[in-house]
């Protein structure tokens, strides 16, 4: 399988990215050790130069599996179930935003912290519906574009919605859209689901993007998680997408990024 790292650009203060510096730098890193592809974290696409990273991109000859909009919640607070019409507009927004900005690279965008939480004094089926009218306004503008939005279960303690596999699933099912796929991250679901093995089964029909981090979120190998094993699980459901790398950048940075390929390809030979 293609193996990718998340890249953002400088002063993201998602802890999660190998590399948040100079995109020019951090993608001549990429290239050097060996990723075939590029995963970009971004608060806003109205803040780079999109022209100018699709040439870096195609200069470099990487492609970019997907486009991450968690920072636009963790630094804006911007979610679709916000108690407040106006965040939840403005979060719309922003993803459209995101939308048009993949669409130059038919990358998928994710959906993870920007659906947001159940917040207090906001019902569960209250906050579900909001997700649901949100996504499903994002999804159209997606077909239009001819891409997927995927969307990403997150452990408990950074939500308290859509924790688990099987409940990223329902909701999928719940929105009927045909461009809605789900993403798999081992560092969740090593928190929350009962067996990894068994929820990469489930997740057979619905798998899209697939991110990669240890039990400690460092990079693959430097934890308990049995990546053999996960790997074999994805191939035997038939997943032919990318493994998406994103760690914690420890010991450093580009220790972190080195120590995840080599393990990848030692595991996916």
């Amino acid at each position: 399988m293609k193996k990718s790292i998340v890249i953002s650009t400088p002063g993201a203060k998602f802890s999660a990215l190998a590399f948040r510096e100079n995109l020019r730098k951090s993608i001549e890193k990429v290239v050097k050790l060996g990723f075939q592809g590029v995963e970009l974290a971004l608060r806003d696409p109205a803040m780079v130069d999109e022209k100018e990273i699709k040439k870096l991109v195609k200069s470099f000859g990487l492609e970019v599996p997907a486009v991450g909009t968690g920072q636009a919640y963790v630094e804006e607070g911007l979610s679709f179930s916000s108690p407040e019409s106006e965040v939840r507009k403005k979060a719309i927004e922003r993803v459209k935003n995101h939308i048009r900005f993949a669409s130059s690279f038919g990358a998928q965008v994710i959906i993870g912290l920007i659906r947001g939480k159940v917040e207090e004094g906001v019902s569960r089926e209250t906050a579900e519906k909001w997700t649901l009218e949100a996504i499903k306004e994002c999804a159209k503008l997606a077909q239009e574009y001819g891409i997927y939005l995927t969307l990403e279960p997150l452990n408990r303690y950074e939500t308290n919605f859509i924790n688990r596999v099987k409940e990223a699933i329902e909701l999928i099912k719940k929105l009927g859209e045909q461009n809605i796929g789900l993403l798999i991250d081992t560092f969740h679901m090593n928190i929350e689901e009962v067996s990894i093995y068994q929820s990469i089964q489930e997740a057979k029909d619905y798998l899209t993007h697939v991110h990669l981090a240890d039990s400690n979120r460092w990079a693959p190998g430097c934890g308990h998680l049995d990546f053999e094993k996960i790997i074999k699980a994805l191939k035997k459901i038939g997943y032919k997408g990318y493994l998406s790398a994103e760690i914690l950048p420890l010991p450093d940075p580009e220790t972190s990024a080195k120590l995840t390929i080599e393990y990848l390809n030692k595991v996916d030979s």
